[in-house]
């Protein structure tokens, strides 16, 4: 990369001390035949080693017995601030960026070494679930730009714990980074649950990542227990309700009614008061659920219904196995597309809202499943 005479490649005079440095020479036989013992190091190693030179815009670490390695040119002028403290004979750990330059030597790159120490550092973090409270530095309409370490990782809105949900009513993805914008230059407890070098991706969560105060909090709750709240929000995947101050629990879209769901903002709206039951606690997290403490409708319908009997049943909801027919409230049963000439063929003769006859063919109410086929 830079071109200098046999002279300057040898011996090198310091500017600001006049002293003068010998700086090793290309690589000879016995330093061929030393790198050949054990396993070299290749592309991508991080390296460790003394500085045994510093020439003028370069350095030089020994790799013994591999050989000598190099930072220079490009590698030098990035890290040429954090080498301005580098004396002969300090250990300094770098990365493997090419192989046997003109010159014979490793070229290393301190800059690299450094983002693997740190990448490095991230993965460890997310295996022992490690806890930082970092700055919020930008955000945009899907989450929290997070610094850490110099690396910009991502909190996704979805992985934004309770308190800190933007709750915005109708859901107006405008209105939402609003909100997120509103975090920008606070501070956030959050742990890695996702480190990729290779894709350069940084994933922050802040569930479980909540403060001692939260878990003392949440230690006078167990599962099973039945609560008064109140509805802070509503999202398209459930309702965040609060149970006591600085305390609050997502009822999932799955827990809120035996009966489908489609939309919870259209059941409850903010403010509303609603009771609950704990299900689960885990991270300091509080699961909870309403359809818990409404009555089982399939357990009623066990002494009603029977395979082949014939049923009048509304049809609620297409999925990609078929359409899901109700024949009481919460109580739906599978029509198969295998019963259609294809998906058109379905959405054509069975429409949603609308009532028809069919014939059950499967039947267990204790798994809560059925299965209807259109009657002849």
């Amino acid at each position: 990369m830079n071109s200098e005479t046999e002279e300057d490649k040898k011996v090198v005079g310091s500017e600001e001390n006049n002293e003068v440095e010998v700086v090793p020479e290309k690589q000879g036989p016995m330093a061929e035949l030393m790198a050949s013992a054990g396993t070299p190091p290749v592309m991508d190693d991080v390296v460790e080693g003394p500085v045994v030179a510093i020439g003028r815009a370069r350095v030089f670490i020994d790799l013994a017995p591999y050989g000598t390695g190099i930072i220079y040119g490009r590698e030098y002028l990035s890290a040429r601030e954090a080498l301005k403290n580098v004396n002969i004979g300090d250990t300094v750990t770098a990365k493997v960026v090419g192989m046997d330059n003109s010159e014979g030597y490793i070229e290393l790159s301190l800059r690299e070494a450094r983002q693997a120490v740190i990448w490095n550092e991230a993965e460890q973090a997310m295996q022992k679930k490690t806890v930082f409270e970092l700055p919020v530095v930008d955000a945009n309409k899907g989450g929290l730009i997070i610094n850490w370490n110099g690396l910009a990782g991502f909190l996704p809105a979805s992985q934004l714990s309770p308190a800190h949900y933007p709750r915005v009513p109708d859901g107006d993805k405008e209105k939402i980074f609003v909100e997120l914008k509103k975090m920008v230059g606070t501070k956030v407890e959050v742990m890695v649950i996702t480190a990729s070098p290779k894709e350069q991706k940084l994933i922050f969560s802040e569930k479980g990542a909540g403060t001692t105060e939260r878990a003392s909090l949440v230690e006078k709750y167990h599962t099973g227990d039945v609560l008064d709240g109140i509805v802070t929000g509503a999202t398209e995947f459930g309702v965040f309700v609060k149970i006591e101050e600085g305390l609050e629990g997502l009822v999932h879209i799955s827990e809120m009614d035996w009966a489908l769901v489609e939309n919870p903002k259209t059941r409850y709206k903010v403010g509303d008061a609603v009771k609950v039951k704990v299900i689960e606690i885990k991270d300091d997290k509080v699961s909870l659920s309403i359809k818990a403490l409404l009555d089982d409708p399939w357990k009623a319908v066990g002494a009603k219904y029977k395979k082949d009997q014939r049923v009048e049943a509304v049809v609620i909801k297409y999925n990609k196995h078929g359409a899901l027919a109700s024949i009481e409230e919460g109580v739906a049963g599978l029509v198969h597309i295998s019963e259609f000439a294809n998906e058109e063929d379905l959405r054509a003769k069975l429409e949603l809202g609308k009532v028809y006859p069919f014939t059950i063919t499967f039947f267990e109410p204790k798994d809560r499943r059925m299965t209807l086929k259109p009657a002849v």
